[in-house]
């Protein structure tokens, strides 16, 4: 402890007419104390979510399951869709000034409204809107809670499944997760107090069933983790499951990480690892691609190779010129399996896979700028649609796309993903099936942090 300090605390005490032994006594504790909370190392390595997969929708979405409202000894959950690109976190709430107990209605989250006087809204407005094409018509209204006196922050919102813009009201909002050393769940929470926005039930009639709204986890500074304490803000893990019937595991950290059964496998190990990229009109993420490579034929990417990652488009998504190039590279790598009629969205589709258990098709790599691939096989590249067809799990995104390549959740399924917010970097495994593992393999046992 500083000697000034101490010398302090001496003079503080002496004022208080303390016996000299006793001020000892009490400099010691308070010195021991200090000691301890400096030496503090918490049990917990990261923040851990379960991720659900829904097929419900119009397209698959992925949800995670975060904890709200503690009611009647219990924490109530919420299922929020998955989105690297929002700017802010919107979900089914009402905004109510003087929240106090029996003041909100049974089945209702309520949380407290930012003013339209706060920097928040202007900030939101004016620098962390939702970017749409056509754009949103701009928020000007604003109304006067009861109870209250100050204008309310209508922003606008846009729904993933339809595209289509909502007005919501932005808030303060508080939300609770479950720490991890990486390989357990712990009994201790922590509690996220964040800006988001409500959105009335209306808004939601599209999305999965039970998903009550949108979790950002893009680069803005309104993204979930721009909340958390250093180092959990730094790294962002998602591994997002193939099927709805087991979750997957999103992580807030930087590791390490583990999955069953390798229990003593720190999955960072599996991971190759390339720069993350800015664009000047996104919050999302991107990395560059410089070409596909399909059996030693290399397809190279003209213009931009800033390639855009996406957790709302289902498959990857091609300007026309790559994607016909692909379709041609790949048929001719698959010259001898009978073809079928395309299904929609999908130009190259194949009959009979699910009686040909030895079949086999190629790899189809993302080369990238810094001399990384990352491999996409067939567990990631070939949709089964009926029983009797697949198709090439990649679709024509049109001549004048805005960008080159977004590539898609199919591509990301069984995948662990790592954005590393703090070096700019991508972390990527490949498909964990070849590691006999998967994203639904976490274990989410709760085990005491003591």
């Amino acid at each position: 402890m500083p000697f000034e300090k101490i010398h302090l605390i001496i003079y503080t005490f002496s004022k208080m007419h303390l016996p000299l032994h006793l001020i000892v006594v009490i400099l010691v504790f308070i010195s021991y104390e200090h000691e301890a909370i400096a030496q503090y190392v918490p049990p917990y390595t990261s923040i851990v979510v379960p991720i659900t997969k829904h097929t419900d929708a119009a397209k698959p979405l992925y949800s995670v399951q975060i904890m709200t409202t503690y009611v009647n000894s219990e924490f109530l959950h919420t299922n929020l869709l998955i989105d690297i690109d929002a700017p802010f976190t919107w979900n089914d709430c009402t905004v109510q000034w003087n929240i106090y107990p029996g003041s909100c209605p049974s089945n209702t989250l309520c949380t407290s409204p930012v003013s339209c006087e706060e920097y928040q809204c202007t900030d939101v407005r004016t620098t962390y809107s939702y970017e749409h094409n056509p754009p949103c018509p701009p928020v000007t209204n604003s109304s006067t809670l009861p109870g209250w006196g100050f204008c309310t922050c209508p922003v606008n919102v846009v729904n993933p499944v339809t595209g289509s813009c909502d007005e919501a009201l932005l808030n303060y909002e508080e939300f609770t997760v479950n720490t991890s050393n990486g390989r357990n769940v712990f009994t201790g929470f922590l509690l996220v107090t964040t800006n988001s926005a409500c959105v009335p039930s209306s808004s939601l009639e599209s999305f999965p069933e039970n998903v009550t709204g949108v979790m950002a986890f893009s680069s803005s500074s309104y993204a979930l983790q721009r909340y958390l304490v250093e180092p959990l803000k730094n790294s962002l893990a998602i591994c997002l499951p193939s099927n709805s019937s087991a979750p997957g595991v999103l992580f807030f950290g930087s590791g390490p990480y583990y999955l069953l059964p390798n229990s003593g496998v720190d999955v960072r190990s599996l991971l190759s690892y390339t720069p993350l990229l800015k664009h000047p009109d996104s919050l999302g993420y991107y990395i560059g691609v410089k070409a596909i490579v399909i059996k030693n034929k290399s397809i190279g990417i003209t213009g931009s190779f800033s390639t855009k990652l996406s957790t709302l488009e289902p498959y990857t998504i091609l300007r026309t010129d790559i994607y016909k190039r692909v379709i041609w590279a790949f048929s001719v790598a698959t010259i001898g399996i009978p073809l079928a009629r395309p299904v929609s969205p999908f130009g190259l589709c194949y009959k009979a896979i699910g009686t040909h258990a030895g079949l086999k098709f190629p790899n189809i790599d993302f080369s990238l700028e810094d001399g990384k691939k990352w491999t996409v096989d067939m567990a990631n590249s070939i949709k089964q649609i009926t029983k009797d067809v697949a198709c090439l799990a990649f679709v024509d995104g049109g001549a004048t796309a805005e960008h080159a390549i977004v590539i898609g959740t199919y591509q990301f399924e069984d995948n662990f993903l790592v954005f590393d917010l703090e070096n700019s970097t991508f972390g990527f495994s490949s498909s964990l099936l070849h590691q006999k593992t998967s994203c639904s393999n976490f274990n989410f046992t709760v085990t005491d942090d003591n």
